[in-house]
């Protein structure tokens, strides 16, 4: 029988888009004039349409796909060089950055990235985030079980955080908020 990874009950909050959504809803709700001028900086929301460059871009990479002579499948795992090269071109040296394609990689995203970097790491690593702080940093953290139980009489905006948690855990805020590190564990 399959086993739940029991890290994951250790989650306590609510993930932060859900809650901006939330918070946005009642606002615009009740402010519609407010609402036509509101900029949406959360996550995956876009005010502009695609632009034309990349449009094209998109339209040929599918008609590549769709024929067997240009049909490439998975990208290597650094990202396709002639796109690494791409960018080092026109994202670093055009602007006076030295930055070979090589020192590029390309993924599907950074959420992966931070939680799969956590699986190179063992369990008796000291962590340290700021806060705030995205909050995949956090959950991934809990999550791989690095944490141990949250304790909400510490901590209740991030339980997950006091400064010495489970897993050798540090958690550095700002002075002025109600979690505070102890920083003498760093000399531990």
């Amino acid at each position: 029988m399959a086993q739940l990874n029991s890290h994951y009950l250790k989650l306590k909050a609510g993930y932060l888009f859900p809650e901006i959504n939330r918070r946005v809803k009642v606002f615009t709700d009740a402010n519609p004039e407010a609402a036509k001028r509101l900029i949406r900086c959360g996550i995956g929301d876009v005010t502009e349409p695609l632009p034309v460059a990349v449009r094209e871009a998109m339209h040929k990479a599918v008609d590549e796909l769709g024929q067997r002579e240009s049909f490439h499948g998975y990208g290597p795992e650094q990202g396709y060089e002639f796109l690494r090269s791409t960018i080092a071109e026109n994202d670093y040296r055009a602007h006076g950055l030295d930055v070979a394609a090589d020192e590029i990689f390309v993924s599907d995203g950074s959420k992966c990235d931070c939680a799969n970097i956590l699986d190179v790491f063992g369990h008796g690593n000291r962590i340290a985030v700021t806060d705030p702080v995205y909050p995949v940093y956090v959950d991934t953290n809990v999550m791989a079980g690095h944490t141990g139980e949250a304790d909400e009489a510490r901590c209740l905006r991030r339980p997950h955080l006091p400064a010495r948690h489970g897993g050798e855990w540090l958690h550095a805020r700002a002075p002025a908020r109600a979690c505070r590190p102890d920083l003498s564990l760093l000399a531990q």
